[in-house]
């Protein structure tokens, strides 16, 4: 949960009229974590929510293709190549239900 803008101004305003941040923390009963973060922002008044990060940007047939092109490759190597990380490669191999490479 978000502290409040009000809340954020009167901690700013606190620090700027000299105060510490430790005792910012304990008047407010707000963590200096949350305070230094505050200060660190662009824009410490505005409460930025998590959400989507944007559309995905794996082909899953260009995937399957390399899978049956180079089909010793590990997972970082192709998330290297696709330039994804190796958890989305992970679960697009789930997804398209290929599965490692069984000796017999």
């Amino acid at each position: 949960m978000s502290y409040s803008i009000d809340l954020r101004k009167r901690v700013l305003d606190f620090l700027n009229t000299g105060g510490s941040k430790t005792e910012a923390a304990r008047l407010y009963n707000v963590s200096r974590t949350c305070i230094y973060n505050w200060l660190a922002a662009k824009d410490p008044l505005r409460c930025e929510k998590p959400g989507p990060r944007g559309p995905h940007r794996l082909d899953y047939q260009a995937l399957r293709q390399q899978v049956a092109d180079f089909p010793d490759q590990t997972q970082v190597e192709r998330a290297a190549h696709f330039g994804v990380s190796k958890n989305c490669i992970l679960y697009a191999l789930r997804k398209l239900n290929i599965t490692r490479k069984k000796r017999r």
